[in-house]
């Protein structure tokens, strides 16, 4: 099973993607986890992916294109992880969902003769689909290791919003404390917010805390957008508490 990750949208480029691994590997099963990373959103991408991963079968490969270097110097890397395998861009993209599986091993594939543009179909796509035939990891590239490492600000209950889903809701690394009501402090405002268990049990138009399905606190509007409301943005510092 091929996992992909992407910041690619309903383009082409996807498609092409995808033709490119069935190129290799005719009846390779296929799974979207999202292709609308917000563009060129690391962070955001790099939650997604942290969050996700271990929701799938063991040696499922993860094929993650959120790339605004691609055609630096940065590696193109293939990884092995205890139950898993990654395969994109060393810019911290995979960092945290591959040291929490415990990283085993790591090669740099090569780029020559690629296009400086699209590492997603030229480089990516080709050893996602290698390593579904059955390839051996060590035979796509040389030995080397993960330089780009990528964490999330969490200092007491100072955090960030790391990502704002489709639906408006602003999520964050913080987690619950069990607590009727919280003080939020943003950027923007201070403000007492209150704690529920559903979407439905909160009053309309108004925004509250949930624990979304992260784990994690989520500021929200039942059946509207959080979002539009406060003007944050992912890598905001956020504090509740």
């Amino acid at each position: 099973m091929i996992v992909i990750m992407t910041d690619l949208g309903h383009s082409e480029y996807l498609g092409v993607v995808k033709g490119v691994i069935y190129s290799i590997k005719k009846n390779t099963k296929i799974v979207d986890l999202s292709n609308f990373v917000s563009h060129h959103n690391i962070k955001e991408g790099a939650w997604i992916l942290y969050k996700n991963y271990r929701h799938f079968p063991k040696n499922a490969i993860f094929l993650c294109v959120v790339d605004p270097g691609v055609g630096s110097k940065r590696q193109c890397l293939a990884i092995k992880t205890k139950n898993y395998f990654f395969v994109g861009p060393d810019n911290g993209l995979m960092y945290k969902a591959a040291t929490e599986d415990k990283l085993i091993a790591a090669v740099k594939l090569p780029v020559k003769n690629t296009s400086m543009t699209f590492h997603g179909r030229d480089v990516f796509a080709k050893a996602a689909a290698m390593l579904e035939k059955g390839v051996k990891i060590e035979l796509l590239g040389a030995k080397t290791i993960v330089k780009t490492k990528l964490d999330f600000h969490l200092k007491g209950r100072e955090g960030e919003v790391v990502r704002i889903d489709n639906f408006g809701n602003i999520i964050t690394n913080l987690g619950s404390l069990n607590k009727e009501s919280y003080e939020v402090k943003t950027k923007n405002s201070s403000q007492k917010l209150s704690f529920y268990k559903t979407y439905e049990s909160a009053p309309l138009n108004k925004l509250f805390l949930i624990k979304g399905s992260s784990d994690t606190l989520e500021i929200s509007v039942r059946n509207s957008s959080a979002s539009e409301k406060l003007k944050l943005k992912v890598g905001d510092k956020i504090k509740i508490s």
